[in-house]
């Protein structure tokens, strides 16, 4: 066991979905998936000090920053849940307070929540020096959800089952993203039942990931990953968003090699050449009111990453 800490801050990315390819449903209710992360230079902060706890057994919640106030301050929180199965694996008690400092979309498809949930693992394992090995850090991601364990990891990888089954890829360079972001969400389960829905009874083929595109992705070459980018779940954003379809356009018509929904949304993602251009994009967009705003960043990044830690 490591010798605790008094306060520790972890950084953890936003992610983009550069191929999500979703399986018929299973009989627990999930899809199978062939699912390829790319983490992304756009980050939320976890900050664990020691305090006293909301209610019994549950870890005490602050958040900051764009989209706070929509986020939950109680159990329902996925890095309050995540604080309390640390916890529970280890035996003690979750007497942890957790400062959340929002800078990815809330309910955007970028995998915010499951972020909170990577740095406040991390960061709790720090603050009360139980020295978690790595495996058992990413089973604990695996139980709070499916693009948890990639939080943790970062860079660019394959999940398949659930997306929870990581498998790390090569990525040959630094590639130039614009995300557009949207008023409010789109909740994750609804874009699932809406694809079930939309492919009604025909035949649905089994995940596979792409090979031109994660060979575009080991050559770092932003062309041919444009040609490659797909998003099963796309069609169910848009029949729930039909407006996403005039932020797509507009990317397009402004510039980008290829634009996406983001997982399942409502953030557009938009592939650019250079840093030049993302920066053109973004301001394209930003203008073109079709979505709230926009901003340009890159990717892959590392996953969550421990930047404070005060004893």
């Amino acid at each position: 066991m490591s010798k605790p800490q008094r306060s520790v801050t972890v950084r953890v990315p936003a992610k983009v979905n550069v191929q999500l390819a979703v399986g018929p449903p299973r009989p627990d209710g999930f899809h199978d998936l062939a699912n390829v992360f790319l983490a992304v230079d756009i980050h939320d902060r976890v900050t664990a000090t020691p305090g006293a706890p909301a209610a019994p057994g549950t870890p005490r919640v602050s958040c900051t920053g764009p989209g706070s106030d929509r986020v939950p301050l109680d159990a329902g929180n996925l890095a309050v849940r995540a604080a309390v199965l640390l916890a529970a694996h280890h035996g003690r008690d979750p007497d942890v307070h957790l400062h959340i400092d929002k800078d990815i979309p809330v309910a955007g498809g970028m995998a915010g929540g499951s972020a909170d949930a990577a740095g406040a693992l991390l960061a709790c394992d720090a603050l009360w020096g139980t020295a978690t090995p790595r495996a058992e850090l990413l089973a604990l991601c695996a139980e709070l959800g499916s693009d948890v364990p990639f939080a943790l990891v970062g860079g660019a990888a394959l999940g398949l089952g659930r997306g929870e089954r990581l498998t790390g890829l090569p990525v040959g360079g630094t590639f130039h993203w614009v995300f557009a972001l949207a008023d409010g969400g789109l909740a994750t389960p609804d874009v699932y039942r809406a694809c079930d829905r939309l492919r009604g009874r025909s035949p649905v083929p089994a995940p596979a990931a792409d090979p031109a595109l994660l060979a575009a992705l080991e050559a770092g070459d932003a062309r041919a990953l444009a040609a490659a980018l797909t998003n099963d779940l796309q069609p169910a954003a848009l029949s729930l968003r039909p407006a996403l379809a005039d932020t797509l356009a507009a990317g397009e018509k402004a510039g980008a090699l290829a634009g996406l929904v983001s997982g399942s949304g409502p953030t557009c993602a938009f592939l650019a050449a250079d840093a030049a251009a993302a920066a053109s994009l973004a301001a394209s967009l930003a203008d073109s009111g079709t979505c709230r705003t926009a901003r340009a960043t890159t990717g892959g990044v590392a996953g969550a990453t421990t930047i404070e830690s005060h004893a």
